[in-house]
């Protein structure tokens, strides 16, 4: 009788995944609940479907099995994860499971918000150095200030130890109105200062930057379309419209990776005064078609709109700058987005973590697809280092062959679809970024700042942006020191390639200081100055008729 018995365990080893994966997904949707606006959705034992013919009882008899009678000891919890990602692995590349701190973390993302001290930081040399503190947050409120290092937090001791950015996290982090003690040394004093921080609610914003760019011109950059977004979005265009006279703007998507829908088209009801003006469509194999159009409340009058565009600008930046395009609003300047069409809806498990299905795909309102092809998952995975290979990014010529199943704009034009937004004015990438130095150095720019942060402080003392903008002194003896500091690091750096990309070097450098001088937007606005595809839509906005471009 143990013969038997041997093989059915061996046969157990090789079906046991495949035949959990089925029974987690069979009761994903017991006692789930959408984490975004949705129905909620849940079945009884008698109503709860089977795959590929293995019933929900079979399954459950499954694992009771293992748990009994198995050879060996399992570790439950890893077993049935596996399982998960192993089923969601054969369902399109954006499915996923999203441990209980993923949903925290994501949670925190979009909401826009988490509680804690409000401070951003950066492990240098083993010890935390903050970076800035939020504004008008609580460690601002307390007296903390950029470029003091955090020694203690309570008891412990957290410099010179180890620590990993993660459990600093832990320990700063905590209820709305719980305090903190915090032990501060500040250069060039000597003696740890004792800050006590009461936590609070910080906001996260997603609007990076925000001012006139040039007279009558306004630029915003969105780093994620949380939902705060709109609101953030429109307080700026209220500010730049009132007191810079903004008639045309900017809008910087790039490397924005998407988020709420619903954000993305409040912001573009902004610029059609016609009310019920489809956006964005989402249809799926179990959802019917649903259409989101323009509200027509139009706060302010924009004139013309460029939006910034580039291969990490995925789902809800596709579907703003899709929008544009499809209803001729604006031009689209860059390189091609990501080309993620797929709508995602978010299941929370039982135990607080959450599965995030795909259930629908997005059609902009010329009825074309922006999801890229995914039935090579290999090809998926390498396809933006691809696009680099191929030349892609760095010559229009080079751009792939697009569907031939052609759609039209609102005048007439033609566009394509299949693979992301194809910008209406392509700029290539600027190679000058791109060598093997100036990433060497740029990662080591932010802790040489920190070094020197009492120097640049010294040195720029009292001068406003634009003075320190026009009064920076970089040259060669700045850059030497950099390279001299990445060295000491063990950073091998060819100093003559180093002093060939001296302009590209400096210009990020120069940025960092304005970032820790003034604030985040600074560190946009001094990158701007030199941005290839900032300066073309300024050529576009600059001349007499900007939607000519698309003649």
């Amino acid at each position: 009788m143990k013969e038997p018995a041997q093989k059915n365990n061996g046969s157990w080893i090789i079906w046991t995944p495949l035949l959990l994966a089925s029974m987690l997904v069979l009761g994903i949707t017991i006692g789930m609940q959408l984490q975004s606006p949705g129905p909620v959705f849940s079945f009884t034992s008698d109503e709860i479907p089977s795959a590929n013919g293995f019933g929900h009882g079979k399954l459950e008899e499954l694992m009771r099995y293992i748990d009994a009678k198995y050879v060996d000891t399992v570790d439950r919890e890893e077993l049935i994860q596996t399982a998960i990602d192993h089923m969601l692995e054969h369902l399109d590349p954006h499915s996923t499971y999203l441990s209980v701190d993923r949903v925290r973390e994501e949670s925190e993302r979009l909401d826009g918000n988490f509680e804690g001290i409000g401070v951003e930081f950066m492990l240098l040399e083993d010890t935390i150095r903050v970076i800035a503190p939020v504004v008008d947050g609580p460690s601002e409120k307390a007296g903390i200030l950029a470029g003091d290092y955090i020694i203690t937090i309570e008891d412990s001791l957290v410099a010179g130890i180890g620590m990993e950015a993660g459990g600093i996290i832990d320990l700063l982090r905590g209820p709305k109105g719980s305090e903190v003690r915090v032990g501060i040394l500040r250069q060039p004093e000597q003696e740890l200062r004792q800050v006590t921080i009461v936590r609070d609610q910080i906001p996260m914003e997603s609007v990076d930057a925000a001012y006139m760019i040039d007279p009558g011109i306004g630029y915003i950059r969105i780093n994620r379309f949380g939902a705060t977004t709109a609101q953030e979005f429109n307080t700026h265009v209220k500010e730049m419209a009132e007191t810079g006279a903004m008639k045309d703007i900017i809008i910087d998507l790039r490397q924005n990776p998407g988020g709420y829908l619903r954000s993305a088209t409040d912001i573009l009801s902004q610029f059609f005064p016609e009310k019920n003006k489809l956006l964005v469509y989402t249809e799926g194999r179990t959802s019917q078609r649903e259409e989101w159009k323009t509200h027509g409340r139009v706060l302010y009058d924009i004139r013309n709109v460029v939006v910034l565009i580039d291969e990490g600008s995925a789902s809800a930046s596709e579907i703003l700058a899709g929008a544009i395009q499809d209803n001729d609003r604006g031009i689209i300047v860059g390189r091609r987005s990501y080309g993620k069409g797929l709508v995602q809806e978010q299941y929370r498990m039982s135990d607080g973590s959450a599965i995030r299905l795909t259930v629908a795909r997005y059609y902009i309102p010329s009825g074309r697809s922006i999801q890229k092809p995914y039935d090579d998952r290999v090809a998926y995975a390498h396809d933006l280092a691809d696009r680099q290979e191929n030349g892609e990014l760095f010559f229009k010529d080079s751009l792939p062959s697009i569907d031939t199943l052609a759609y039209y704009t609102t005048s007439g034009r033609k566009v394509y679809g299949g693979g992301g937004i194809y910008p209406d004015v392509f700029v290539p990438l600027d190679s000058s970024y791109q060598s093997n130095v100036v990433f060497q150095l740029d990662a080591q720019i932010p802790p040489f700042v920190f070094r020197r942060l009492h120097v640049f402080q010294q040195k720029y003392k009292g001068l406003t942006l634009d003075q320190f903008r026009r009064q920076f002194q970089g040259g060669e003896a700045l850059l030497n020191d950099l390279i001299s500091y990445a060295k000491e690091k063990g950073v091998e750096v060819n100093a003559q390639a180093a002093l060939s990309s001296k302009e590209e070097i400096l210009g990020v450098l120069k940025a960092r200081i304005a970032k820790q001088l003034y604030d985040n937007q600074a560190y946009f606005i001094v990158l701007n100055e030199r941005d290839r595809d900032v300066e073309k839509a300024l050529d576009i906005l600059h001349m007499a008729n900007p939607l000519s471009v698309l003649e």
